[in-house]
């Protein structure tokens, strides 16, 4: 029997297929956020918190499972199994322990706790046990299911307040504390918070953080049925109690308040916080501008759209599925890191301890410059042009408020900082360039006398470059003198170079000159016996060989050193010659002569011959082990900013082809999927960023030049979406983990035989080619060595 259809029927089923067919694809393609997991970076000291936050945002609103001790920086350590609360400041995978304020948890625990407990005891307090499976986290969202409470939390952000919405079991004891004096660390120094229950609906307050005091509006969207404040500090004669039952007010350091429910099963209470560093009026129109309504669901997917565009400005393919979730992840960390500091209507509080407004631009009021100047910054360059401009206008504020050019700090309190001095780099980067909407002259200005004298009153002594009076009168940091004086020479010389790059760029030429000669200061700590930079005392001598000696520590006065030299001895502070490093690892450290520390050696096969070593050796250094020497490559360390370039370095040395075997070796095996995937400190994004432009082929070997220096392209395909509708696009073709060496390359069709582009040639758009394979090209990019201060 044969069946007739009619020629409707068989269209109308066509059209079925194609529409059954164009949801099944559609339902498979996966948005940039699907790409993240938040949880990379949260084990093995990566410091990174996987809540949920916006980007060039000032709330970052993440769970806290403990905060004490430097593995818990960022308020979460994934091996543990039971959270606080969650709170809305932290930072992205730094060494500093801070953050953390203005704590929620909600609770339905018979008893009320006012104080969190302990991780061995979590029934000791308010925290609650969880279980992974029941965690969940993307760009702007994250939940939890809380075991002990049968509470599910989830959390979303817009830039400057956090959204909670918590869903209660049937109970009559469903609580929510608001844990004022909570905090990662402890930097309030003795000073007090406060807070107001304004009515029962809304509690504000002002928590003393360290950094500065951290206003708070918090609106809730069911009334109160009981409320109350606590001084977790202080116990009545009377009731042996801290808890106050319908006291609206509260002054202290731990001090807090409750807030109760009778919950119906599965009913959800919502809780806005807007945060400001001006005032507590400030937080409050931040909360009202940016989150006017009760729509949890809203705010959340308007977050989600947000990251989906910023994860598209860099776009891969040919990749696995866990290389995508790598590098997004990456992008992600890498576009979280920069922090805006100002409320919705420009206020921000200054260095000067005053309210400023910043008129037309987002201020940042944060800059953790030694390690974001190498990658996080430069990166933005490219993909992020429209907030560069904003960063170099923000330094400019700082140095209009407080008279003086400040170096790392945080929010903008300048305290004892890393070594050198790095918002010049930050800088002169953006200014080489084209970023030119900023007051370059105030900017020269500052740079320049901060480079030539020692800060006066009011700005103390510590703003101004360490070891300045030696520097200039010896050309040198001694070690008799100064803390880690090796690497304060050597990075003082690449930001002199910086400010000598800037000079001739003003046409400021005896300037340029003075500058330049001080870039060259880095030779004035080489040992031309050992061949490394050698810490050297005031006298000119350097410090003796180790040998058979046993070490000691120099005490002279409030200073104090490691009396012999040992190459492999990285130490403790206050007693180091090298910053979290030794002297094999800073031997490097000159990113702006690369050409002339080669010539420092005998000879280029010399220097090659070091470099190898450097990477065969094995990775143990002398006792005391520090815990900033993981992701170990012989003695290169990824985990730690001062070794991020030195695989580039064989591309000045004649040998592109050892440059593109350790650049691949790192992001291969150093960079991983899960909770453990980071190998290091992320610092506000500089791990990530390495990645990100490592990935690429690319990488920054000077910032405050134009110039990227090559490696090996990790995927088939990475187009960098640019401005005005522009592409760059670097294919690589017979990509793989084996082909890893370029054999050969062309830019916009035309042959390119040199490891190097610059800037301008990516931002123009247009296409670069790479063809790769399993052997070394050994002809292919030595005749033309990427430019240095030293040109033979």
């Amino acid at each position: 029997m044969h069946m007739k259809y009619s020629d409707k029927l068989i269209n109308k089923l066509t059209l079925i297929l194609v529409v059954v067919l164009f949801q099944i694809g559609h339902s498979q393609t996966k948005d940039p956020v699907d790409y993240v997991d938040p949880f990379i970076g949260t084990d093995f000291f990566g410091h990174t918190f996987p809540g949920a936050s916006l980007p060039n945002a000032l709330v970052h609103l993440s769970p806290d499972i403990n905060t004490e001790g430097w593995s818990y920086c960022s308020g979460y350590v994934y091996s543990e199994s039971s959270i606080m609360g969650f709170s809305h400041t932290h930072w992205s995978g730094v060494g500093m322990v801070n953050g953390g304020e203005i704590l929620l948890m909600p609770t339905t625990s018979n008893k009320l706790q006012i104080v969190p407990g302990s991780l061995e005891n979590p029934d000791a307090g308010y925290r609650s046990r969880f279980d992974h499976e029941d965690e969940t986290a993307t760009p702007g969202y994250y939940s939890v299911k809380l075991k002990d409470y049968d509470v599910t939390a989830e959390l979303t952000t817009t830039q400057r307040a956090g959204f909670h919405r918590y869903t209660f079991p049937k109970s009559m004891n469903s609580r929510i504390i608001l844990d004022v004096g909570h905090q990662i660390g402890d930097m309030t120094k003795g000073e007090l918070s406060e807070l107001k229950i304004i009515d029962n609906n809304r509690i504000e307050g002002a928590k003393a953080a360290g950094l500065g005091k951290v206003y708070f509006v918090a609106e809730f969207s069911k009334p109160f049925l009981y409320y109350g404040t606590f001084d977790a500090s202080y116990k009545t004669p009377e009731s042996d109690g801290s808890v106050f039952p319908y006291k609206n007010a509260e002054v202290g350091d731990k001090i807090g308040a409750f807030v109760q429910y009778h919950t119906e099963e599965n009913e959800q209470v919502l809780v806005k916080v807007g945060i400001s560093y001006t005032s507590i009026e400030g937080a409050r129109r931040n909360l009202h501008q940016e989150i006017p309504d009760w729509n949890f669901d809203d705010v959340k997917e308007n977050a989600k759209k947000i990251w989906n565009k910023e994860l598209s400005k860099i776009t891969i393919n040919e990749a696995t599925e866990d290389q995508k979730k790598i590098f997004t992840t990456a992008l992600y960390r890498s576009l979280l890191s920069q922090y805006i500091s100002q409320d919705v209507d420009g206020k921000y509080f200054g260095s000067d301890g005053k309210v400023h407004e910043a008129k037309g631009f987002d201020f940042y009021g944060s800059f953790s410059c030694w390690d974001t100047y190498r990658t996080q910054h430069p990166l933005m360059t490219l993909i992020s042009p429209e907030h560069v401009n904003d960063y170099i206008k923000s330094i400019a504020a700082k140095v209009e408020n407080y008279g003086w050019l400040p170096a790392q700090h945080f929010l903008n309190v300048y305290g004892e900082s890393m070594v050198g001095d790095h918002l010049i780099p930050v800088i002169v980067d953006a200014y080489m360039k084209g970023y030119r909407d900023f007051d370059i002259e105030l900017l020269y200005k500052a740079m320049r006398k901060k480079a030539l004298e020692l800060p006066k009153a009011p700005v103390p002594q510590e703003a101004g470059r360490s070891g300045l009076t030696y520097y200039l009168e010896k050309g040198y940091a001694p070690i008799d003198k100064v803390t880690e004086a090796v690497p304060n020479t050597l990075e003082l010389a690449y930001d002199d170079w910086c400010i000598a790059q800037l000079a001739k760029e003003l046409g400021k030429t005896k300037d340029y000159e003075l500058f330049t000669k001080r870039a060259y200061n880095y030779k004035n700590v080489w040992d031309s016996k050992t061949k490394f930079m050698r810490p050297k005392k005031y006298d000119g001598q350097f410090l003796p060989e180790l040998g058979d000696n046993k070490q000691e520590i120099v005490t002279e006065g409030d200073h104090s050193y490691y009396k012999y030299f040992d190459p492999l001895l990285v130490g403790r502070r206050p007693n180091r010659h090298y910053t979290e490093s030794n002297a094999w690892q800073y031997i490097w450290s000159v990113q702006h002569d690369p050409q002339g520390l080669i010539n420092l050696f005998d000879n280029k096969n010399q220097f090659i011959d070091k470099l190898d070593t450097f990477f065969e050796m094995s990775p143990v250094i002398t006792p005391p082990k520090y815990v900033g020497v993981v992701g170990t490559i012989g003695q290169y360390v990824q985990g730690n900013q001062p070794s991020h370039h030195v695989a580039y370095l064989y591309n000045y040395a004649g040998q592109p082809w050892k440059t593109q075997f350790r650049t691949r070796q790192v992001a291969e095996e150093m960079y991983r999927i899960g909770p453990g995937g980071l190998p290091g400190n992320d610092d506000m994004g500089s791990l990530s960023s390495w990645y990100i432009l490592s990935s690429m082929g690319i990488y920054p070997m000077a910032p405050g030049s134009s110039i990227y220096t090559i490696g090996s392209p990790l995927f088939g395909e990475i187009t960098l979406n640019l401005e005005k509708n522009k592409t760059f696009i670097i294919r690589a073709n017979n990509n793989s983990k084996e082909n890893k060496y370029i054999q050969s390359a062309t830019l916009n069709g035309k042959t390119f035989n040199r490891t190097w582009i610059a800037h301008e040639e990516i931002t123009n758009g247009g296409i670069l080619k790479f063809k790769m394979g399993p052997k070394p090209n050994k002809k292919w990019g030595i005749s033309t060595i990427p430019p240095s201060l030293t040109k033979k």
